[in-house]
């Protein structure tokens, strides 16, 4: 991968074939959005306009049509690679999608203009992420939904995550931390639409081995630290 940009952390070579793979797409990607189509509620009513920001190689549109039968789906990521192969999986899945390549900090679309963004594991890449969460509200319509769903801090500092992925070190946030950047920005949600997952995969030291060999209990919320957060936020509907 070439492409640099000073609001983006492009990822390694190892990582960017990751991304293609069954590990990430199932369990990865369809765990993501199944939890957080768990919080919007059953059964959400079809989308007019869902824009995946950060869509990578495509490997959600499927998991996202299936979930949320979006009439418009749009696909934005940094780097140009990526988009070529979201196309050609778009392709291969027979889904009609609108391709943008540009930096989430500046997103190509008029104000108000969707009704749902789907930001999965897309924000610890982004250095700019304030500037970022700007941009997603302003092309929310009011009423709409902004699906959050991100590692935290206590994940990507680990030496696995370290070795084999790049990422802006300096801006990454617990799970707390994030919960209340989307606040701050005005988006609404109460504690029923913020989910903590504490997957296996999450879990550098051990990967949960030592659960699932029923040696140990994983340990509650609020002892242990969160690896992951994802979050349903509302942009209000007298919001502007």
């Amino acid at each position: 991968m070439t492409y640099a940009s000073a609001t983006y952390v492009p990822e390694t070579r190892i990582g960017f074939r990751f991304l293609r793979t069954h590990t990430w797409q199932h369990h990865v990607l369809r765990v993501a959005i199944k939890d957080l189509k768990r919080m919007i509620g059953e059964p959400p009513a079809p989308v007019a306009s869902l824009l995946d920001v950060g869509c990578g190689q495509g490997r959600s549109f499927r998991l996202l049509r299936d979930a949320f039968q979006p009439a418009r789906l749009i696909g934005l990521d940094a780097d140009p690679h990526s988009i070529e192969l979201s196309r050609a999986e778009a392709a291969r899945e027979d889904i009609p999608v609108e391709l943008i390549a540009g930096d989430c900090a500046r997103i190509a679309l008029p104000d108000h203009s969707v009704d749902m963004v789907f930001c999965h594991q897309t924000f610890h890449h982004l250095v700019e992420q304030e500037r970022a969460l700007d941009e997603f509200w302003r092309v929310l319509k009011p009423g709409g939904l902004l699906l959050f769903a991100e590692s935290t801090k206590a994940y990507i500092d680990t030496w696995v995550i370290r070795w084999f992925f790049r990422h802006p070190m300096h801006v990454q946030k617990s799970a707390d931390e994030y919960v209340a950047m989307l606040r701050d920005r005005g988006f609404r949600f109460e504690a029923e639409r913020v989910s903590l997952p504490y997957l296996w995969w999450s879990r550098s030291s051990d990967f949960g081995l030592l659960e699932r060999w029923g040696l140990r209990a994983p340990p509650p919320p609020g002892i242990r630290e969160e690896t992951l957060v994802n979050v349903v936020a509302l942009k209000p509907l007298d919001a502007t």
